[in-house]
């Protein structure tokens, strides 16, 4: 038979192996805190909500700011002793970026339709004002009319005997009455239109007194023979009957 031998294993020194774990952790040096920012970009990165991330944003952006930048220059200086590793999260959370996390969780653009502007479109010209239409010149006066002469009495005793011979018929008298005519106004006026009683101021060829009587027969009594013997045959027939009567009572009165 053959013996069993009992091998005792050797024990191992605990000092030995605890030794590097204690010089490892002795060398480690310890984990350094996460910083607030870290920490919220975290937290927020679980919940997925962009309102959320929009907010804390501007609240690390107003409360964290002077904090992040007291914390600069230490950050600067262990970075150039070599200890960036140590810096990391002892927890193994990876390093986010915030401005990554504020970019994702900005609203996407909307998209804006540009549309090219033709090179042959050209911009309106303005228009120019039209100008006024010149007001129409106004028409030049009309030159007044010349005021009528005022009318001039010619003595015509030919012309005048004439006309009272064409009248007798009128009032129902024979040519015989002309005679008498002739004679009564040829002792009056010599049958002139402007013959004028320097005493009485009588006036014409039948001699009127006022000469504005004979104005019932016609304006023009001055200046017209015609209106005047108009007048002196219708004042024979109603005051005398006839040329002949007339005269008769002005050979006896030397007036009629």
């Amino acid at each position: 038979m053959t013996k069993s031998t009992l091998e005792v294993r050797p024990e191992h020194d605990s000092r030995k192996t605890s030794a590097p774990a204690e010089r490892s952790r002795h060398r480690a040096e310890p984990a350094k805190a996460a910083s607030p920012l870290s920490r919220i970009a975290a937290g927020l990165q679980g919940s997925g909500r962009r309102a959320a991330v929009v907010a804390t944003a501007c609240a690390v952006l107003i409360g964290v700011g002077a904090a992040g930048q007291a914390s600069e220059p230490a950050t600067t200086a262990s970075s150039s002793t070599g200890t960036e590793s140590a810096a990391a999260p002892a927890d193994g959370e990876p390093k986010l970026s915030f401005e990554k996390i504020l970019v994702s969780a900005m609203p996407a653009p909307a998209s804006i339709a540009v549309t090219a502007q033709s090179s042959e479109e050209k911009p309106a010209e303005e228009k120019a004002p039209e100008a006024p239409a010149a007001a129409p010149a106004p028409a030049p006066a009309a030159a007044p009319e010349p005021a009528p002469a005022p009318p001039v009495a010619v003595d015509d005793p030919a012309a005048a005997q004439a006309y009272a011979a064409s009248q007798l018929g009128t009032y129902g008298w024979a040519g015989d009455q002309m005679q008498c005519l002739v004679t009564l106004w040829t002792k009056e006026s010599d049958w002139k239109t402007t013959a004028t009683n320097a005493s009485s101021g009588a006036y014409g060829i039948v001699q009127s007194l006022p000469a504005e009587k004979m104005a019932s027969a016609g304006a023009d009594y001055v200046t017209n023979f015609r209106t005047q013997i108009n007048w002196g045959l219708n004042y024979v027939k109603e005051r005398y009957g006839s040329p002949c009567d007339a005269l008769n009572f002005h050979l006896a009165n030397n007036w009629y």
